[in-house]
């Protein structure tokens, strides 16, 4: 099933509350991270969003965009230390009563209610191996995505803009310099004068 953009934008939000100062520096996130296995498929449970952090911190993010969507049978994968829904502000004035009291929860990227820390319900080893699995999905996808081929042109075509871009506007400085002589400091008043004559 197709996201919505609310919850791509949710998603969005949350995966930058774990950059610092321009890049992942002691937290690192996923987003659909599959933990276990299930008849030797990976996939009993998927957590929205999980984040690893350099002390050894797991926090499980559920993204909620609805009450049915809350209110579903579907389960939590609250399986953190820390675990947190992250919701709308219009949902969570709706739900906040019934979120237990060691979850937390962020609307959008900001932290409105804090998590309790929590045992881990599933064993590290097997968040690492999920976190693993995820992290490598994610990266062949930008592999077979973005080839250094379609790199390489990319960068080719952002740098004949750059060119064309200062090209433009040292004309428009040139072309402002020679108003500037010919009506003076204010040549856009003069130059409405002579353009309603």
């Amino acid at each position: 099933m197709a996201k919505t953009n609310l919850t791509l934008k949710l998603e969005e939000e949350i995966h930058l509350k774990t950059y610092k100062n321009g890049g992942m520096k002691s937290e690192f996130g996923l987003l659909e991270v599959t933990i276990g296995f299930n008849d030797g498929r990976p996939g009993y449970e998927r957590i929205d969003y999980l984040t690893y952090d350099t002390k050894g911190i797991w926090r499980a993010f559920e993204i909620k965009v609805s009450l049915s969507d809350f209110r579903s049978s579907a389960k939590k994968s609250f399986v953190g230390h820390y675990n947190y829904y992250v919701l709308t502000k219009d949902l969570y004035e709706l739900v906040k009563d019934e979120i237990p009291s060691h979850i937390g929860v962020y609307i959008g990227s900001n932290c409105v209610k804090r998590a309790k820390r929590q045992e881990l319900a599933v064993d590290e080893n097997v968040l690492k191996e999920a976190f693993m699995r995820a992290g490598a999905r994610d990266a062949d996808k930008l592999y077979r995505g973005n080839s250094p081929m379609q790199l390489m042109e990319a960068e080719r075509k952002m740098k004949i803009i750059k060119r064309q871009k200062d090209i433009v506007y040292k004309e428009f400085r040139a072309l402002e310099d020679k108003l500037r002589k010919r009506f003076g400091i204010r040549w856009e008043d003069e130059l409405k004068k002579e353009e309603a004559r």
